[in-house]
């Protein structure tokens, strides 16, 4: 299972981005698909997640200003974030369990910063 992480950058406070996860190897229209994010020195921390029904879940952090999505056809998670805050600043990360294994991207750099 590859997870290929992209789409992040540098934002001002109140600004948009959105990243994306193309995930390679799995049927991935079965699979939950999570987000989370990391910054240094902190434990990496669920962000959201996107069930194969499309039921999601947030950090109560983020709602209200981040949405999760899937495209089954081209095998893509996404994570729009509206109303950014130097405090989303982070290497977000997606995942997915598959055969009781934990598979990580590589992780896509987003800073919020005027």
């Amino acid at each position: 299972v590859q997870l290929q992480a992209s789409g992040g950058g540098l934002v001002q406070p109140g600004g948009s981005l959105r990243v994306s996860c193309k995930a390679i190897g799995l049927n991935f229209r079965l699979f939950t698909m999570y987000w989370y994010r990391q910054t240094p020195g902190k434990e990496r921390e669920l962000v959201a997640s996107i069930t194969s029904e499309h039921n999601t879940d947030y950090a109560d952090s983020v709602k209200g200003r981040f949405t999760i999505s899937r495209d089954n056809v081209h095998r893509t998670l996404y994570l729009q974030m509206n109303s950014l805050e130097p405090e989303d600043t982070a290497v977000y990360y997606c995942n997915v369990l598959y055969r009781g294994r934990a598979n990580w991207g590589q992780g896509t750099q987003v800073t919020v910063s005027s």
